[in-house]
């Protein structure tokens, strides 16, 4: 009789090359994409060894982290440093033979984790690799998928397989749907809260349930992409019709064969109905409500209308010196309504919600507004391909007109490596994954949100539940 076994557990035996031992595999790789900031140690250690890139077309690499946004043509990288690493991607990729690199200039360029599935690089079933943590994104189209390190990086450019060791699968059941004016943002908010920034450690997620379910494939992005932030290793959404649909729309170059073959695979990748979790948490969607970060952590959030808590409403000593510090960093008080806090910055972009969803949402609050007095409020959509159907469709118009700067993709102030860089002291609404101490400026504040409040925020001047806007 055949084991149950978990959809992380049948991706991982069907890429193992060779067992090493009880918690280590051989995996093979079946795509890697790169930045310029975490690869070139990777390419220098080839070098020295002489060795080569064992399947060149398995890569993609994109200028995305230190790129400046600003809305000029053409994009000039300022910073002598930051001009390198990018010179030295196009060199690195020239040398070694990868043909599929994005620079600054190039129409396609993105946001890696925005460019790899709009190119339908990225399919079920797959082992998707990168030297970024939020790698987790791709998840969403039941692949698994997560960050390594530079000397994993050499590896995989050298053998196009990864020592790996075996992570624990772990289920959240997400049941209930999710109510008017909640997002997939204050879901995964939610998540983050409800576990911690240590409830995942060591393990993959899967999702299941009727909320998941009913997630389109940018929402299970933004799921996926900061489940991360809980310590998991992984996150994983069983492929569906909807996964399926993507794919076929963005996916280049198929032919209707392979496609058809493709799909008769996809349908074997689900978990088995008596597979064994490490861990099960469920979680009801219907107390879903739009939510917003108070802490320096990514798990500290409250939804609008809740006071933020004491640390000592925190049982576990780590999670109460966290808030102390958090609370501490961020000037505020437990006790207190977020929406009293008043934001001199906007920020709608990143990996996490930067996608054409996310703009859209944020222009349906932003329309026939503007932005408050006193704010400065950016859009940098995810990719050059991101942007271009924003403008065809008017919402890069409405932006505009509220009195937003429309830029051009790239991380940006996700995490300030480039020339957006917040001060001290500037409270910001921001659509990205980490709130850390200094993340967007050494000193600065920084409060996730989703795109409809990261717009909310903009046009009040304040941190504001954006449904009481409509």
């Amino acid at each position: 009789m055949a084991i149950a076994r978990t959809l992380y557990e049948k991706i991982v035996d069907s890429h193992t090359v060779k067992r090493i031992d009880d918690e280590t595999v051989l995996l093979y790789v079946d795509a890697h994409f790169a930045n310029e900031y975490t690869s070139p140690q990777a390419f220098s250690g080839l070098r020295e060894r002489g060795c080569g890139v064992f399947a060149p077309d398995a890569h993609l690499c994109v200028v995305d982290h230190i790129i400046p946004t600003a809305d000029v043509n053409p994009r000039v990288i300022a910073d002598e440093a930051s001009a390198l690493q990018a010179s030295n991607l196009a060199k690195n990729c020239r040398d070694f033979g990868i043909t599929a690199f994005y620079g600054a200039n190039d129409p396609a360029q993105g946001i890696e984790h925005v460019l790899m599935d709009e190119q339908g690089i990225v399919r079920p079933g797959m082992v998707v690799i990168c030297g970024d943590s939020h790698t987790t994104t791709h998840g969403s189209l039941g692949a698994l998928a997560f960050g390594i390190g530079t000397s994993e990086i050499e590896h995989i450019l050298a053998t196009q397989t990864l020592v790996y060791r075996l992570a624990k699968p772990m289920l959240i059941r997400i049941s209930g749907k999710l109510q008017e004016g909640a997002t997939a943002k204050d879901l995964a908010l939610f998540v983050l809260r409800t576990i911690s920034a240590r409830g995942a450690l060591g393990c993959v997620v899967e999702y299941q349930g009727s909320a998941i379910d009913a997630l389109s494939i940018e929402e299970r992005m933004t799921l996926c992409n900061l489940t991360v932030e809980a310590g998991a290793r992984g996150a994983l959404i069983a492929p569906d019709e909807k996964a399926e649909a993507w794919v076929r729309e963005h996916w280049l170059d198929f032919d209707e064969k392979e496609f058809e073959a493709a799909k008769a695979y996809w349908k074997t990748l689900y978990s088995d109905k008596d597979a064994a979790y490490v861990k099960t948490v469920e979680i009801d969607a219907n107390l879903m409500r739009p939510m917003v970060t108070w802490g320096i952590s990514p798990d500290q959030s409250v939804a609008f209308d809740e006071p933020v808590p004491a640390p000592e409403s925190f049982a576990d000593p780590v999670q109460k010196a966290a808030a102390e510090r958090g609370l501490a960093y961020q000037g505020i008080s437990a006790g207190q309504k977020m929406t009293e806090l008043p934001v001199q910055h906007v920020f709608i972009g990143s990996c996490t919600n930067a996608r054409i969803s996310d703009l859209r949402a944020a222009a349906a609050v932003v329309k026939g507004r503007k932005v408050a007095p006193g704010v400065r409020a950016q859009v940098v959509p995810g990719s050059m391909r991101v942007r271009k159907q924003a403008e065809e469709e008017g919402l890069a118009d409405i932006f505009k007109a509220a009195g937003f700067e429309w830029r051009k993709s790239g991380c940006s102030l996700c995490l300030a490596m480039n020339d957006d860089i917040l001060e001290a002291g500037v409270r910001c609404a921001s659509t990205t994954n980490r709130n850390f101490e200094g993340r967007q400026g050494r000193g600065a504040r920084t409060h996730l949100v989703s795109p409809a409040a990261a717009a909310a925020a903009a046009v009040t001047g304040r941190l504001t539940d954006p449904r009481s806007l409509s």
